[in-house]
């Protein structure tokens, strides 16, 4: 498995085992969540297609790195993984870190 790939798929289970086994804030079950990850998806996608586009790339891949599967608009998948991986690690420790502080969730 090419290395980027590899460190995607790491990330997603270890955030997403770090919330279920451990952290438990119930951020899965929320709306708000889901509705901040859409529009992070979404600009993803605007800026992420405009940087990886392949005729004429800003920002370019080693193929022996990644799986080479790119939708949409030439995005490598593994840039969802590792984006959802990083704004959710950050969203669980903010909860985390609010409800700890005595702060409304």
């Amino acid at each position: 498995m090419p290395e980027y790939t590899l460190l995607t798929v790491i990330a997603v289970i270890a955030v997403a085992l770090l919330e279920l086994l451990w952290l438990r804030t119930g951020i899965f079950r929320t709306l708000q969540y889901w509705l901040a990850i859409a529009i992070v998806v979404f600009f993803q996608v605007l800026v992420d297609g405009w940087l990886t586009k392949l005729s004429a790339p800003i920002v370019r891949y080693n193929p022996e790195h990644h799986a080479g599967l790119r939708f949409p608009w030439d995005i490598p998948v593994e840039d969802f993984g590792f984006g959802w991986a990083m704004v959710t690690l950050t969203i669980l420790v903010w909860v985390k870190a609010g409800r700890r502080s005595g702060a409304a969730p």
